[in-house]
């Protein structure tokens, strides 16, 4: 009898619960799902227009070089965040990538007349090769040493492209700049390649995310013993995530070097650009999908601020420090990754 009635209990217990998910919960859960699938392609569909609306935005060109800006950085935070985040190795030389783009499509496009547009991919492509032969020599180091071995990659690639005389030395070289008859379009092409980019590398970063080759990774980046004793082959995905990570920055750097009309080493090879990858990354809430794209728009969008209220001075970048401490005090995991601990994070903003 004791047995009937739990099981009766039990029944009615199940039952409550039924009947308390209402229609109205499903079809919230059912719109979350929709808005989850919807909003990325219609903020990218809102991106695409954008360049069209010229006769309707003011500045016009100005806001055209903030949004290349950000998909710029979102590009580079989300690449870096493959092997800073979801492997946990922290790289302050991952704009070495971007300066041998930016220098092998430009030596192409002046002395062989291929435009870089052409050429970047090549680019992506020498920059995961390049990142598995230098991954395979850094990556026996890990933690600090880590972190000292990709400085020391900076400075020497700084030292090899100053005094690289074919590639003119300090100098850099001066790249032909586009022509159209209305120079207002000079940016739309640009802006576009950026926004691929950024596109490319988000998508990229939630594959990861979302693979046994993430899972691998987040493995590695939680306990790199306990992971390689479980049978993951930490030195090959580490390895491999060094190279991928490789392959946007490079596209980048040929995009932004030939956009400048000009590389040289100090537009890419600098400590400061370094840490501003990272602090994108971890500012938004490094090790997720969404965190390098919060990160990315809100420093370009708070330093752009700062410099219009301050001016390119020592203020501005004080004011700028400061945010990012009260930014790291309130959100120690990164905005996102504070707001999933919390249970404040929008469930169509949580990617992963």
């Amino acid at each position: 009898m004791s047995g009937q009635s739990t099981s009766v209990e039990n029944g009615v217990l199940s039952a409550r619960r039924h009947r308390s998910v209402s229609p109205v919960a499903e079809d919230l859960t059912a719109k979350q799902r929709w808005t989850r699938r919807l909003l990325p392609p219609g903020i990218l569909v809102i991106c695409l227009v954008i360049p069209m609306l010229g006769p309707v935005i003011g500045s016009y060109t100005y806001w055209l070089q903030i949004l290349t800006t950000v998909f710029m950085w979102v590009a580079l935070a989300s690449s870096w965040n493959i092997i800073g985040g979801f492997t946990g190795y922290v790289s302050l030389g991952h704009n070495v990538f971007m300066a041998i783009g930016g220098y092998l499509s430009a030596g192409i496009f002046v002395y062989y007349g291929v435009s870089p547009f052409i050429t970047a991919i090549g680019a992506g492509l020498v920059c995961v090769a390049v990142g598995l032969v230098v991954g395979l020599i850094m990556l026996r180091t890990d933690g600090d040493a880590f972190i000292i071995a990709t400085i020391a990659l900076l400075l020497i690639a700084r030292i090899l492209f100053d005094n690289w005389t074919l590639l003119g030395g300090s100098n850099g070289l001066s790249l032909p700049l586009l022509s159209f008859a209305d120079p207002d379009l000079i940016p739309v092409p640009f802006y576009y390649a950026m926004l691929v980019c950024a596109v490319g590398a988000v998508l990229l970063g939630y594959w990861v995310r979302h693979s046994k080759f993430g899972l691998g990774l987040r493995a590695i980046a939680e306990d790199e013993v306990r992971a390689e004793v479980a049978g993951v082959n930490t030195r090959l995905l580490k390895v491999a995530a060094f190279g991928v990570s490789g392959f946007f920055t490079g596209i980048v750097g040929a995009m932004w070097g030939y956009s400048l009309s000009y590389v040289r080493p100090e537009n890419f090879l600098t400590i400061t650009i370094a840490a501003q990858i990272v602090l994108m990354a971890v500012i938004g809430g490094k090790g997720t999908v969404l965190g390098p794209i919060v990160g990315a728009v809100l420093i370009v969008a708070f330093n752009e601020a700062a410099v219009s209220k301050f001016g390119s001075s020592e203020l501005n970048l004080a004011v700028t420090g400061v945010f990012l401490v009260v930014a790291l005090l309130f959100f120690p995991q990164g905005i996102v990754g504070t707001l999933r601990e919390r249970r404040r994070l929008p469930r169509a903003l949580d990617w992963g």
